[in-house]
């Protein structure tokens, strides 16, 4: 009987809101006076709705998983601490990880790390994030019901879409700086371009010359072996691309931060579900990154450097976060006055992070790693190999990110 009871939530419901109405008309209160968390506690007086909150209460198991012992101990505190901790766990990890890269690393070799990363972004969006902005964060004591207001959906999908062009214009912004040989797209197959390009050209201004090159060469082995040297012979055009992946990578980590901080608001789980994703997409961007600045001219010691300072800007957008939340609203509203927020919505700016993050992480996880997965080399049959690992290790992120959801 109590299967039945949770198919038939329209019913639930209409009789639902006809309790609610009938309470409220016998206490000569309008609707309209009322805020959302108001009608929620009222609801949640239906007798219906009580049987239904003991039957949740009854089915529930009486022991956490496994993932929500661990996201308690990593997680103890407010919203505001948590999003704090989760920022260092994403930033710390994966830079002190560069110590243990080559300086000649590949960022090609990356390209299933960064395909796991993708799973696992993309499965956040669409299992964890996306739920949450229009459906909200399932409470484990009672049932819960959606309420839809005019415009509120249309408000939240703005935002998300406001948050994927954000990233397209600095893409392309980047794009035109570097004079179009690509932007800043998290897979970092623009390095490959630049770099072969720097070659080739220095390739080709080299034909007349070849034999005097051999002998410049021969005699100055052991000079071109210094980090001095090689900086001298960088390309300006790939040096200038180092430079201004710094500047991308940076503003990549605040909105890093904004997305932390803003899951934690709406869940303790959408939280911590959010920084597994970051935290899986941080290794490859990282490692990526630090190929790059390799490439530009940086010495190991100092493109690691670069990319703890970059770390700041993660601090830097998940305290932005925080303030915006504390102090321009997180979805709560007065108890004795109706919602009243962005353009009669009961939204207020706090809410709108976290459709901005969305939509930066659709945009990463498709318009700026997809095409990297894309590309394809003349062996066919290792091509068809590395396509089904690259599946493989998508299915794996989203698979985790999933299997959180789920438990």
């Amino acid at each position: 009987m109590a299967p039945r009871m949770f198919s038939r939530r329209t019913g639930l419901a209409i009789a639902a809101g006809c309790f609610l109405f009938s309470a409220l008309a016998a206490a000569n209160v309008r609707p309209g006076d009322m805020s959302v968390s108001q009608i929620e506690e009222q609801l949640q007086n239906c007798p219906l709705v009580e049987s239904l909150n003991q039957h949740k209460q009854s089915t529930a198991p009486e022991t956490a998983s496994l993932t929500s012992q661990i996201f308690a101990v990593l997680f103890p505190g407010s919203p505001a601490v948590n999003a704090l901790l989760a920022t260092l766990y994403i930033s710390g990890p994966p830079n002190f990880l560069l110590a243990l890269c080559p300086p000649n690393i590949d960022p090609s070799s990356l390209s299933v790390m960064v395909a796991f990363a993708v799973g696992g972004l993309l499965g956040d969006t669409l299992f964890h994030l996306l739920p949450e902005i229009f459906l909200g964060e399932d409470s484990p004591d009672h049932v819960s019901f959606v309420m839809v207001e005019p415009n509120k959906n249309l408000l939240l999908g703005l935002g998300i879409m406001v948050g994927f062009f954000t990233f397209v214009a600095m893409d392309k912004t980047l794009r035109i700086a570097t004079g179009g040989e690509g932007g800043h797209d998290h897979s970092h197959g623009h390095s490959h371009t630049e770099v072969s390009t720097a070659s080739t050209s220095g390739a080709e201004t080299g034909k007349a010359g070849d034999l005097k090159q051999r002998k410049s060469n021969t005699k100055s082995s052991d000079s071109v072996s210094t980090p001095e040297n090689e900086e001298k012979e960088i390309n300006p055009s790939v040096k200038l691309g180092g430079y201004l992946n710094l500047i991308a990578d940076f503003t990549h980590n605040i909105t890093d931060g904004l997305a932390l901080s803003s899951s934690f608001y709406a869940s303790p789980t959408l939280g911590a579900t959010t920084t597994v994703a970051v935290f899986f997409h941080e290794i490859p961007h990282e490692v990526g990154d630090f190929a790059l600045l390799i490439q530009s001219g940086f010495s190991k010691r100092k493109a690691m450097g670069a990319q703890f300072v970059t770390a700041i800007g993660a601090f830097l957008g998940t305290c932005i976060g925080i303030a915006v939340q504390e102090f321009g609203g997180n979805g709560t509203v007065l108890e004795d006055a109706p919602a009243s927020g962005i353009w009669g919505t009961s939204l207020t700016w706090g809410d709108m992070l976290l459709p901005f993050t969305a939509g930066t992480f659709l945009y990463v996880g498709t318009v700026a790693v997809i095409p990297e997965l894309l590309e394809t080399g003349k062996d066919k049959g290792a091509e068809v190999r590395k396509t089904i690992t690259q599946f493989l290790a998508i299915a794996l992120g989203a698979g985790i990110m999933l299997a959180i959801s789920w438990h």
